[in-house]
């Protein structure tokens, strides 16, 4: 069994439930295998999934023996556990007659994991734009978006610790790592919601937080990226936004992954971004 956060044994132990509209699996639309957070087993197929607009992701099949339905305590809805080890899943309801299967597994993202199908032309992208735990939120919910890593670049120490980071002196963003499947996402799009989750006008700084670690930056790849960003940098100055955004190549540059208590952070602890509110822009 894996080791869980508090929050996700609050869920998955003790039968809580996340805040609708919050989960990163809400709006996923990932071709792949829903799996159980706490034991691996496989759950629901993505062809099983669909938008109920209800806040949570919704199902209307399982994969055949992963579910098991128990009456709820408040004795009228239909509680869903993983049949392998009982970790609560969330409830399921009939007769809403929103698919053809008129079935809806309501399940919180938190209780899940994603393993996603092989994907042809995955390509990475590399962001900084403050407190990495909220530019990573985002990415996560992103269509196309295979993984999303926060960690270290740009800096002269090697494996940089948090703490080393946050001094200031070692000269690293604080920064997310997206692969992305090119097929379905471009850079361009991954890279406009960059500059529509935070203010770019910023320098060495996103809201409260202080510190050359916080500067928005964007670490290209190849020469495509970096065109691809100058035009839509052009695009902001001309709409009247200012941008002090760095294009800094990545190559010789290593990006360090941050410690495990920092990936998926709002995932883990239920939170919101505090300094990364979505604006359209674009």
């Amino acid at each position: 069994m894996r080791k869980l956060t508090p929050f996700e044994e609050w869920v998955i132990v003790n039968k809580g439930t996340e805040r609708p509209n919050t989960g990163k699996y809400n709006l996923h639309s990932e071709p792949g295998t829903y799996t159980c957070k706490r034991c691996g087993s496989p759950l629901f197929k993505s062809e099983h999934k669909f938008e109920s607009s209800c806040g949570w992701p919704s199902f209307d099949d399982e994969i055949e023996g992963a579910i098991k339905r128990v009456p709820d305590a408040d004795g009228q809805r239909v509680e869903i556990l993983c049949s392998n080890c009982d970790g609560h899943l969330g409830h399921v309801f009939e007769g809403e007659y929103l698919t053809d299967k008129n079935l809806r597994h309501c399940v919180n993202s938190v209780s899940m994991d994603f393993e996603g199908d092989e994907v042809k032309n995955p390509k990475t992208a590399i962001f900084a734009s403050g407190c990495f735990w909220g530019t990573q939120f985002y990415f996560l919910r992103w269509k196309g978006v295979i993984s999303c890593d926060v960690g270290y670049i740009g800096g002269t120490v090697d494996n940089p610790t948090y703490k080393e980071v946050c001094t200031g002196t070692t000269g690293h963003a604080e920064a997310v790592k997206v692969v992305y499947d090119s097929d379905r996402v471009s850079f361009e799009s991954l890279t406009k919601l960059f500059f529509e989750t935070h203010d770019p006008s910023q320098v060495d700084r996103q809201g409260p937080d202080i510190g050359t670690q916080y500067r928005t930056e964007i670490f290209y790849m190849d020469e495509k990226q970096k065109e691809e960003a100058i035009l839509l940098i052009a695009q902001l100055k001309a709409k009247g936004y200012e941008v002090v955004t760095k294009l800094t190549p990545a190559e010789n540059l290593t990006f360090w992954k941050a410690e495990e208590y920092h990936q998926d952070y709002y995932e883990k602890t239920a939170g919101l971004p505090y300094c990364h509110i979505y604006k359209k822009k674009f």
